[in-house]
């Protein structure tokens, strides 16, 4: 098949959990099949550059539109925050469009045979609204009213509280609209789909989890440092800063008093300045009780040197690649329920949910203090998630999805012939 595949960035370098799950997909889905790719350039030309011969190299053609998103000044931002009030659109979708990607997808369809559009951002399906012939799937990889639903339970400032109670509202209605417009939803998890099933009314929806390249991350030497707590995440996410906060200010310090010399290990991109002020660099190995690395080129050494990671999120959607990350890795994990939601996982079995601050932190010590029934729990998970979670594993499940949304024909949701994508959605109801 001729598959576009058409995102808001670069899919390389594979730095944050979207990019990683696009990435590995389409690379297993480029040898078999024809696919192209367009996304808007990056900040950095060298960078832009890099990740076209990248997938160049892997057989992918891909066509990158000019213009980068607006400039993040303190001002400018808060000028397009107070404007976006009189925008039907929420404000992630405004600051983020491209009307340089719309252009591309409107040119390239009006020239080229095209068996399959794959959207991986919202608004560019816009772009083929009026085109009837086009057959249009959507990767939702979050539901975003979900996620803007728990900042908004999660916010105690008045003012943006009300603020944020608007782009959650807004972005009901786009999703909705945007839903109704694609042949076909692929959610990353059961749950996620069940949301989109009964919150939206679409019927026409199926799921590919979120995976990791299982053979990657068991790749490593272990080396646990015994009271080593790991975070990892993109620190340019909020829900990431907010949960990180939470461990900050009342996990950790809750740690400290039952195991002093305990430490914690921060990994993640784009830390905000309050982070860097507030934890200093480190390297494995220096005896600083908080250490921030930021921009790491491979986690697998702080999967590998760390007793446990910690994934303590209140706010998400999705499912966190982190979790399973840790898990292939053989490191035990505790997580909110929001952390490790959208896997299938047994709690106390495969990992540890807790979400009281108290119960968190309880676990974390349980697990620098017994290091054996932690090591048994995490062997267990990184069984399950080589069984269910690797990428080969899912690109099957995609190219499934593929096939019926390319020629119009319903998934074969019944009985035995049931497609393994629409089966997850089936069994969540």
């Amino acid at each position: 098949m001729n598959v576009v595949i058409v995102n808001e960035t670069l899919a390389y370098p594979p730095t944050a959990g979207n990019r990683i799950r696009t990435l590995n997909l389409m690379l297993r889905m480029a040898r078999r099949h024809s696919i192209t790719y367009i996304c808007r350039s990056g900040d950095d030309s060298s960078v832009t550059r890099e990740a076209q011969e990248f997938l160049a190299d892997h057989g992918i053609h891909p066509i990158i539109a000019d213009g980068c998103p607006p400039a993040r000044t303190r001002i400018a931002t808060h000028a397009r925050l107070a404007a976006n009030l009189f925008s039907p659109r929420p404000y992630a979708v405004v600051s983020h469009d491209s009307p340089a990607v719309h252009a591309v997808i409107r040119a390239y369809a009006s020239s080229n045979p095209v068996d399959l559009w794959q959207f991986e951002w919202l608004p560019y399906v816009s772009a083929l609204r009026n085109r009837p012939d086009a057959r249009r799937l959507f990767m939702a990889h979050n539901v975003e009213s979900l996620i803007w639903q728990r900042y908004h339970e999660n916010e105690s400032n008045p003012l943006r509280r009300w603020y944020i109670r608007q782009q959650w509202r807004k972005f009901e209605r786009y999703e909705q609209d945007m839903f109704d417009v694609v042949d076909r939803v692929v959610a990353v998890s059961a749950d996620d789909a069940a949301l989109v099933r009964n919150r939206f009314g679409v019927s026409h929806v199926s799921v590919v989890d979120n995976g990791v390249d299982t053979d990657y991350f068991s790749q490593i030497t272990q080396a646990r440092q015994p009271k080593l707590i790991l975070f990892l995440g993109s620190l340019d996410w909020r829900p990431n800063l907010d949960a990180l906060r939470l461990l900050l200010d009342h996990i950790f310090p809750a740690v400290l008093a039952r195991e002093p010399t305990a430490r914690l290990c921060i990994v993640g991109r784009n830390p905000p300045v309050w982070l860097t002020r507030r934890v200093r660099p480190g390297a494995l190995g220096t005896d600083s009780r908080v250490e921030l690395h930021a921009d790491v080129s491979d986690v697998r050494p702080y999967l590998a040197h760390s007793a446990v990671m910690v994934a303590p999120l209140r706010i998400g959607g999705g499912s966190r690649l982190k979790i399973l990350e840790a898990m292939a890795a053989g490191l035990p994990v505790v997580s909110t329920r929001i952390g490790c939601e959208g896997l299938t996982v047994q709690a106390d079995r495969e990992l540890i949910v807790a979400d009281d601050v108290d119960d968190v932190s309880g676990a974390l010590v349980r697990c620098i203090q017994e290091p054996a029934s932690a090591a048994g729990m995490a062997e267990r998970a990184r069984q399950l998630v080589r069984s269910r979670y690797d990428w080969d594993t899912l690109a099957d499940r995609l190219e499934e999805v593929w096939q019926h949304c390319a020629t119009g024909h319903a998934c074969r949701c019944v009985g035995p012939a049931r497609c393994t994508a629409c089966a997850a959605v089936q069994s969540s109801r």
